[in-house]
């Protein structure tokens, strides 16, 4: 509860700090913050940088601590889950499994990849009548040869 409303006192400071630095004349160290009464402390409001912090009394005296920055949070985290999920879309492509639902491949093909092609009938065909004239030479050359040894026995 108390963080849900330092973060709504911290975005409404946020919002007129944005506001009030376009219109106000260049800031010296005096003015830099800006200190809202809280439950716990005091909210402080860099004005140059937007900045929102939270300022307590410690055991040791006054502290602040900055209030994390929710959107760069969300942000970071968003861009870590993409890189992941790239590099999981990378390792299923390059093991040839499919990906799954409605995934697409992102880049597709490139015009410059090597890509399978069978060969035709014709091909084959060719192939084998090779195939076939070799084995048939080999089988000649082995009746030949056992031709000359019967004659020299």
């Amino acid at each position: 509860m108390i963080r849900m409303a330092l973060f709504i006192v911290a975005m409404g400071l946020a919002g007129s700090a944005a506001a009030w630095a376009q219109n106000a004349p260049p800031e010296s160290e005096d003015n830099r913050y800006t200190f809202n009464r809280v439950d716990d402390g005091y909210l402080r409001l860099d004005g140059r940088t937007g900045q929102v912090s939270i300022c307590a009394r410690r055991t040791a005296g006054w502290a602040c601590e900055a209030v994390p920055d929710e959107r760069a949070a969300l942000e970071a985290e968003i861009a870590r889950l993409q890189a992941e999920n790239a590099a999981v879309k990378k390792e299923l492509i390059a093991r040839n499994l499919p990906l799954p639902g409605t995934v697409k491949p992102e880049g597709g093909a490139k015009p410059d990849d090597p890509r399978l092609q069978l060969p035709s009938d014709a091909d084959v065909n060719k192939v084998m009548n090779f195939i076939e004239k070799v084995w048939r030479r080999l089988v000649e050359m082995i009746m030949t040869l056992q031709k000359d040894m019967l004659k020299k026995s």
